[in-house]
């Protein structure tokens, strides 16, 4: 389900990346990399997988470095969109946080090849493109902090330490592009709604303070 003429939620994969060439080349770098990890795999290995000569590679990525920074880069870009958007939503922190992890989870299950290589490949990145990555990856967290702390705040949610919690909430979301498989008796939007509940039980949901009995 990682194709990139495939769609979910509106989203078509690797729609930034042109011309077609480079596309193509990014597409096989992910499925090669999920296959046989990033130091496994070769610039000739990609080339071929994207029927296409390895000095066509170096027309559009110098390095193999530079397509996992590409793919990492979409990647995280991506994840932080889905956490942003929920958490600056409207709704309780309980509909945020339930839209956070729904989102998340569907998209980490739907495209959970590229996922694979944008949540575990990390190691693998140069130190400047680490760096930047990193920062994504804060600013994912800080999202879903902000949520939880509203909700502390207004009372809906039973949380003593925010940011374990944020960091177990992102653990468990992440960890489905492990496991994953199209083959599985659930779909992603089945896991999603799954983990969307686990997620609010954790936290001890409750309705905000003045708010009606929910339905």
């Amino acid at each position: 389900m990682d194709s990139a003429a495939e769609t979910t939620d509106g989203y078509v994969p690797w729609s930034e990346v042109t011309p077609d060439a480079a596309r193509r080349l990014l597409v096989a770098a992910v499925e090669a990399f999920a296959e046989r990890g990033y130091h496994a795999t070769t610039t000739r290995d990609i080339a071929g997988r994207a029927g296409m000569s390895p000095a066509a590679l170096y027309i559009h990525y110098k390095t193999k470095e530079e397509l996992l920074h590409r793919i990492s880069r979409i990647g995280h870009d991506k994840a932080l969109e889905i956490l942003e958007t929920a958490a600056s939503g409207p709704g309780s922190a309980a509909e945020r946080l339930d839209a956070a992890v729904r989102s998340f989870v569907r998209w980490h299950a739907a495209h959970h090849t590229t996922a694979r290589v944008v949540q575990y490949e990390l190691d693998a990145l140069a130190a400047e493109h680490r760096s930047e990555i990193v920062a994504l990856r804060r600013q994912s967290d800080a999202a879903v902090r902000r949520i939880l702390a509203d909700g502390v705040l207004a009372g809906e949610f039973d949380v003593p330490d925010v940011p374990g919690t944020t960091l177990a909430v992102l653990s468990l979301c992440i960890d489905v592009a492990r496991w994953f498989s199209t083959a599985g008796q659930r779909t992603p939007d089945e896991v999603g709604t799954l983990y969307a509940d686990l997620v609010l039980r954790m936290v001890g949901a409750r309705p905000a303070a003045g708010a009606g009995p929910q339905k």
